[in-house]
């Protein structure tokens, strides 16, 4: 177990486990019995404050409902829309760097 999730955050929480969403119909239905069906982990996503990255966070729970071979195209469209925030944050004007003290140099 990861040591950053503690044991009562890596519980799934009474209400999810005990009715799937509802179906075509939109009646309630019954747990799939398949173990290899994909299941949400249930991890905990904190928000940042900054939307570009909480909205990247919360595309990482389109991977509960993928199976495992389609994690990585979400990962991937994460990690591409986190490089974007932090490339965006680069980009911002800021106040004028100091001059390089070997500028006034002869």
């Amino acid at each position: 177990m990861n040591d950053s999730v503690s044991e009562a955050e890596a519980e799934v929480p009474a209400e999810a486990a005990a009715v799937e969403p509802d179906g075509p119909d939109g009646l309630p239905h019954e747990p799939e019995d398949d173990p290899a069906a994909p299941s949400p982990l249930y991890v905990p996503r904190t928000p940042t404050g900054n939307a570009d990255v909480d909205a990247q966070l919360e595309r990482l729970a389109d991977a509960d409902h993928l199976a495992t071979d389609g994690h990585m195209e979400v990962y991937e469209d994460v990690h591409g829309g986190l490089r974007d925030a932090l490339t965006a944050l680069d980009a911002r004007p800021g106040p004028p760097a100091p001059p390089s003290p070997d500028r006034y140099r002869s």
